[in-house]
């Protein structure tokens, strides 16, 4: 067909598209390339963790950093390294599936809040504004609480906190959206509010979507890890970052390396994804990257031809 995309083109036009993005945000692209490898990290842990992280060995309980252990041992002879290359699956499990559940949730909720407007928006932004007046950490515990601990409570709860934060941006773009003129002639053809929204507000939401995605991984995981530190969080022996964090704390003089090396890895996570979110936002912002936007809420070059009008041939 004439008006469909070429796969090697589109192809060609992301690449081109990721090494401007790297020439300009070269903070943001390291941030990408270290979140990268700490995800390739948690996928391959089984395969790098030297030792079993929930294996005790009661000759070597508190060891420093050595030659046998690397990052050194716990309380109970647990290898040190082994259980954060672990705790990074556990937590950025819990990261990913939260962001994706609340942001997309809060994104469906505001496209619907933005264009609907009337009753429902009235009552959605006062439920919003409820849930925003709560402290992140403060509405996750307490929802944790609640409902039971556990890694499916954990994901709900952390996703609960990110509804708002999707919903409130989200609704000022179907706002505005919501008073384009394809917009209106798609109610005057006498399209079903659910038609347009699928087709004409939800594609121009792709860009701020993925800002707050990317933008709210470091405060997941941030969360995560306070819930597991409250014990309110994933339950041991389960090791995440946060239950490490907690551990370092029984003794009565903290060993360093139990502490050191977890907050450590939730740092350098945070900050990675920071900065990638960082340049994300930038490459998507229409005044920066207009190539970009037109690469991902474009219309179809046939939409496009068709309305474009044509020239007039000379007599």
């Amino acid at each position: 067909m004439a008006g469909s995309a070429n796969p090697v083109q589109l192809t060609d036009s992301v690449l081109a598209e990721a090494m401007r993005f790297t020439r300009r945000n070269r903070m943001a692209a390291l941030g990408g390339l270290v979140g990268l490898a700490i995800i390739v990290m948690a996928l391959t842990a089984p395969w790098l963790a030297p030792r079993d992280p929930l294996k005790a060995d009661f000759r070597r309980m508190n060891k420093p950093p050595d030659v046998q252990n690397f990052l050194g041992t716990d309380q109970v002879g647990r290898d040190t390294l082994s259980r954060v290359i672990y705790g990074a699956r556990t937590s950025l499990f819990v990261a990913f599936s939260a962001v994706l559940l609340g942001t997309t949730v809060g994104s469906l909720w505001g496209v619907a809040c933005g264009y609907l407007r009337g009753r429902f928006d009235l009552y959605s932004q006062r439920a919003m504004e409820i849930m925003q007046s709560f402290p992140d950490l403060i509405l996750a515990m307490a929802i944790s609480m609640a409902i039971g601990t556990g890694l499916p409570a954990v994901i709900f709860a952390i996703a609960i906190t990110r509804i708002p934060f999707g919903g409130r941006v989200i609704r000022s773009v179907a706002l505005s959206v919501r008073e384009m003129p394809y917009v209106e002639a798609g109610r005057a053809s006498g399209a079903s509010a659910l038609r347009i929204m699928a087709q004409h507000v939800l594609p121009q939401c792709v860009a701020p979507y993925l800002v707050l995605a990317t933008t709210h991984l470091g405060v997941a995981i941030v969360i995560e890890a306070a819930l597991g530190f409250l014990g309110v969080g994933v339950p041991p022996p389960t090791p995440t970052w946060g239950n490490m964090l907690a551990d370092s704390i029984t003794a009565l003089v903290p060993p360093w390396w139990l502490a050191f090396f977890p907050g450590l890895a939730i740092t350098i996570t945070v900050l990675a994804f920071n900065l990638f979110g960082d340049g994300i936002r930038d490459t998507l912002d229409p005044r920066l990257s207009p190539a970009f936007m037109r690469l991902v809420s474009a219309p179809p070059r046939s939409v496009t031809a068709a309305a474009s009008p044509r020239p007039v041939e000379a007599s």
